[in-house]
């Protein structure tokens, strides 16, 4: 049965205007602008804005293996409260780690009955694994990542110019992107954290802008010799905002991203002993955070992510407060589009927001044949959402499987009212609708 949704915001073409979007067993049918555009089955959500499905390309979702921390019944059900239609899922956190074929297939195994909005999936590039990489990417996974210093996991370990030297053509011909961790550490930096190892200034110095300006840099030398798709995940310092900008000006095929906790979250207000804002590389200071917003507002910066990584509060060290030992990352899926906002709110129009968390990320992901745009043809995929309504972040709200996250007790601005996926409402009064919409996004 054709149904169809009427805003005085629907997200077409670039601008917010009138229209009823018509859509059919999952896909968009037709667009009527303006306002004498009904049928019986329509909803009509009134001045709430009316857009794409959100995407984030950047999901630590831990299952097979590490569901105590996450899964994809709880990750995604919180992605749907978010507006987010689409999550792109990292290899790292799962056990086994997706660095191989048959790993792989465990993890799409592990979705049974339990998205309830859309996955895709990266694999991984490990020491040793060079010949696993053709495999992954002849079953669909949409990028290969890799880390330049160590991921946190054992059997996630870093890569080196070797190793990145030996895969880059291939994806190069492939053409799918490399994405990369741009950490390179060094033994001269940590000592202060050892010594305090609740001072949030000791963890911001033990992970130096320098590392990570290091590592971009070294990324871009090699992007220029593979000509390989190369992407900057969470960009964190502001230092690295020029060598981006001259890169892509120079025609290398470099996208980069950051995510809301870099924007929203400034290292002067973070307070000691809380290892909720833990995450690397570090939140930085207001300036330098102030300079990110910039380089998205003059796209530098191609999209938001939210680098989802959560964990149990025991090895988050949130009794304890020691930021040396707590496992880092930031539990924020559910609130990509409120925190980021919030945050970009009095520095991007609307106009400039939007495309960052659905239409970019969809060319990112080569998805934008069928997502990230309103367009007859493309996926019903949809999210009704207030861009000047605020809320209170509670625990008692959010689908994460751990509560714990440093949102908790902000006001955030962007309520979610409504989220459609294949033409199915998934989320709606802060309530899970109709379970299991999602489907695989492989590569074709």
């Amino acid at each position: 049965m054709q149904q169809g949704i009427h805003s005085k915001r629907c997200w077409i073409d670039g601008r917010l205007q009138e229209a009823t979007i018509f859509f059919n067993d999952g896909i968009i049918t037709s667009i009527g602008i303006g306002a004498n555009h009904t049928l019986e089955n329509t909803t009509d959500v009134g001045n709430n804005i009316l857009m794409p499905g959100i995407i984030d390309a950047h999901v630590h979702i831990n299952e097979p293996g590490r569901t105590d921390w996450e899964g994809f019944d709880t990750a995604t059900k919180a992605a749907a409260a978010g507006g987010i239609t689409s999550i792109v899922d990292m290899p790292l956190n799962a056990s086994p780690v997706t660095t191989t074929l048959d790993a792989f297939n465990l993890k799409l195994e592990s979705t049974n009955g339990k998205m309830h909005v859309h996955a895709g999936f990266y694999g991984g590039l490990i020491p040793g694994n060079e010949n696993d990489i053709e495999a992954l990417l002849d079953a669909g996974v949409l990028g290969i990542k890799a880390f330049l210093t160590h991921s946190g996991i054992d059997e996630f370990p870093n890569v080196g110019v070797e190793e990145l030297n030996a895969i880059m053509p291939l994806l190069a011909r492939r053409q799918v992107p490399l994405l990369v961790h741009c950490e390179l550490s060094d033994d001269i930096h940590g000592d202060e954290l050892s010594l305090y190892p609740a001072n949030y200034k000791s963890y911001l110095s033990s992970r130096p802008k320098e590392w990570e300006n290091k590592a971009v840099q070294m990324m871009i030398d090699l992007c220029r010799i593979h000509q390989c798709p190369t992407h900057i995940v969470h960009v964190s310092s502001a230092d690295c905002i020029p060598i981006i900008k001259a890169a892509k000006a120079e025609g290398l095929p470099l996208t980069a991203e950051t995510c809301p906790q870099y924007i929203y979250f400034n290292a002067e207000e973070i307070p000691d002993s809380n290892t909720l804002f833990k995450c690397a590389p570090p939140i930085r200071e207001k300036e330098n955070n102030d300079l990110l917003k910039q380089a998205l507002k003059h796209k530098v910066l191609d999209f938001i992510t939210t680098d989802h990584s959560p964990a149990p509060p025991s090895i988050k060290e949130i009794e304890s407060g020691n930021l040396l030992k707590a496992w880092g990352g930031i539990a924020g899926l559910q609130f990509l589009l409120p925190a980021s906002w919030t945050a970009l709110k009095n520095v991007l129009t609307l106009t400039e927001f939007i495309p960052l968390i659905t239409e970019k990320p969809a060319e990112f992901l080569k998805l934008n044949d069928r997502k990230g745009f309103l367009k007859e043809g493309f996926d019903a995929d949809f999210v009704v959402w207030s861009d000047e309504e605020s809320f209170h972040v509670k625990e008692e709200n959010i689908f994460h499987k751990h509560k714990a996250s440093p949102y908790v007790g902000r006001q955030l601005t962007g309520v979610i009212y409504s989220t459609y996926v294949n033409g199915k409402l998934v989320y709606d009064g802060q309530q899970i609708i109709n379970k299991n919409q999602g489907q695989w996004l492989l590569k074709k």
